[in-house]
């Protein structure tokens, strides 16, 4: 009971150290062993969490509650074939074992199971149907391969639960990615409300299609990071202090070490890294794919570590054998990101870089990546972490990336003549009011059209009917298929212009279209990920195509097709300038990201804390 009472408490280390007393007087009892289990898991300690529960179920084999512990267990730890059986057994035992069915289907999910996993979420909300989290997981199983059925499961789930963030946010995005606006007006007042209020946590990737203030953006990680990463673990100064000067040991921590759009970024950055100053490792949690990039990346690295069988614990004790200095985390707050990594301590100095363009909002993120665009000092406040501003853009390029070729329009379904405006974005980068500015744009350029990436037909349906009802015939709408990198690359030289988004704006996509030789128009807002695109320009030498309003973007857009050779001269300096200009020198990028690593190290090694650092430009 004192072990209860201490984990009701929020205090783990005290509940940990009663169940283990209680263990050492009553060897033989079961729920001494389910219970440290259970806090040993929160405090992401999951392969200990193991040991105790298969204790426990070696006492009470038919205790459906042990095995649905056990399985979660395994889950954190990405099994998702131990964390499968485990939550089959208790469902065997105890069919009606909520937990254990929204268990299985989390596990069919992360095991790319989907149809498995739809049909096990659709099996709990059949059980609960008053249960909000049960359509949420629903919602999430069917996202990525039904976002229609995604998009009505948060609905159902927002009913029930009208004042949880995550649901809201994610019934928000989900709509998005499908063009569907209903409610949107209602659905992002209400989310701003919760921001303000601070009465919920809203998922944070969703927060970037709001466009918020850096202040904003920061109390919505800050929320996110209370309730799912717990208290932050800050910097502490060495004992001894280390020497400022010594090879330094990284670590780049990821999923993303495959067919991502961060290993296509970056995987060049890690190859020119000078080992004489730096020993470089790979901590990756994520799937293999064993494609090219993945190949090319584990011969990227001093050393590779496969880290997916392993617990948080066990990644600090696997830092600390590396002897790891500096250790890097490209996600975020993404798709597929270990939490239970975020929220400890593995190195003694921390950063985020790339993956998420935003404050994580807790200190145990010691520094932040960005630059002089994206954010510019009087940001500072908006970030929980120091920021480091490299001189030239945030973002590296792989020059080794493929090269734009000749694409005959036909071939790609585009007219001969007349302009055609890329605007290949994800659809969930879309909202009502872009697309009102390009049905402006399409207005004033007669025999345009409007090329737009689109995985399902709910998308082209969709906006085929905005156009309709904006006055634009729907024809004018032509729809791109995904695609493999080299392919998209080659058929981006297409477009004569690119219009991006907002207020997430375009990242890896206008960084493709410039390398592809075509303007891109953009639109700077506040937020760092309304600041992408701007940065990216003005690194390509292409600061005139920034606008801060939404009639100068609209403006500047029926400008340039109203002169086409004013495209022609973009496309020509673009193109000559591929090799020069800092936005793809991935050689001038790493060595400014080093100095970075450098300057941070040698204020760690005089104790000094953690401090917003201007990177000098090389000459």
């Amino acid at each position: 009971m004192l072990g209860a009472i201490e984990a009701a408490k929020g205090d783990p280390a005290r509940a940990v150290a009663a169940f283990r007393r209680c263990i050492v007087l009553a060897p033989g009892l079961a729920d001494a062993y389910a219970n440290l289990g259970g806090q040993l898991l929160g405090a992401a300690q999951a392969t200990s969490a193991i040991l105790a529960q298969s204790r426990a179920l070696t006492l009470a084999p038919d205790n459906p509650d042990f095995w649905t512990m056990l399985a979660k267990a395994h889950l954190t730890l990405r099994d998702g074939t131990a964390a499968q059986a485990s939550f089959a057994h208790a469902l065997r035992l105890k069919p009606d074992n909520i937990s254990a069915l929204l268990g299985l289907g989390k596990a069919l999910r992360d095991d790319g199971g989907t149809e498995r996993a739809v049909s096990a979420h659709r099996a709990a909300v059949a059980l609960a149907p008053d249960l909000a989290e049960a359509w949420q997981e629903l919602g999430h199983s069917a996202r990525r391969h039904d976002p229609s059925l995604a998009a009505d499961a948060y609905a159902r789930g927002a009913r029930l639960a009208p004042d949880n963030g995550r649901l809201l946010s994610a019934l928000f995005a989900a709509r998005r990615s499908i063009c569907d606006w209903r409610d949107h007006g209602r659905i992002e007042a209400s989310l701003l409300d919760m921001i303000e209020a601070d009465s919920s946590a809203l998922l944070p990737l969703a927060d970037l299609l709001l466009d918020l203030s850096p202040a904003q953006q920061h109390k919505v990680a800050r929320r996110f990071a209370r309730d799912y990463l717990g208290e932050p673990r800050p910097w502490r100064a060495a004992d001894p202090l280390p020497d400022p000067e010594a090879r330094l040991t990284i670590a780049y921590l990821s999923a993303d070490f495959h067919d991502h759009a961060t290993a296509y970024l970056a995987a060049e950055v890690f190859e020119k890294h000078d080992r004489s100053r730096f020993r470089v490792l790979a901590y990756s949690y994520g799937p293999s794919d064993q494609g090219r990039m993945r190949q090319r990346l584990e011969t990227s690295f001093d050393a590779f570590r496969d880290i997916r069988p392993l617990d948080a614990d066990q990644v600090r004790s696997l830092a600390a054998s590396d002897g790891v200095d500096i250790l890097i985390d490209l996600k975020g707050y993404t798709a597929g990101a270990r939490l239970d990594f975020l929220a400890r301590r593995l190195a003694p100095v921390q950063m985020a870089w790339l993956g998420y363009p935003g404050t994580l909002g807790t200190e145990t993120i010691d520094y932040i990546v960005g630059d002089r665009t994206v954010t510019p000092p009087e940001h500072q406040p908006g970030f929980a972490e120091a920021i480091v501003r490299l001189p030239d853009s945030y973002q590296p390029n792989d020059r080794q990336r493929p090269l734009p070729v000749a694409t005959d329009r036909s071939q790609l379904g585009l007219p001969a003549e007349g302009v055609v405006f890329g605007a290949l974005h994800a659809p969930h980068k879309i909202g009502p009011e872009l697309f009102a500015d390009w049905m402006q744009i399409l207005r004033a350029a007669p025999g345009s059209v409007l090329w737009l990436y689109a995985a399902n037909d709910r998308v082209r349906d969709s906006l085929r009917r905005y156009a309709t009802d904006a006055g634009v015939a729907a024809d004018r709408l032509l729809f791109a298929a995904p695609v493999p990198q080299a392919e998209h690359i080659g058929r981006l030289g297409a477009a004569d212009l690119m219009l991006d988004s907002f207020p997430y704006t375009g990242h890896t996509t206008t960084s493709d279209a410039l390398w592809a030789g075509v303007p891109v128009v953009t639109r700077q807002g506040e937020g760092f990920a309304a600041r992408v695109a701007a940065g990216l320009l003005r690194a390509a030498g292409a600061p005139e195509l920034v606008t801060t309003s939404r009639k100068a973007y609209v403006d500047l857009a029926i400008g340039l097709a109203q002169d086409r050779h004013k495209i022609a001269e973009w496309k020509r300096r673009l193109a000559e300038s591929r090799w020069s200009c800092p936005l793809f020198d991935s050689s001038r990028f790493t060595r400014h990201l080093e100095a970075a690593y450098r300057i941070i190290w040698r204020r760690h090694a005089a104790g000094l804390p953690p401090q917003s650092i201007d990177v000098p430009p090389l000459p």
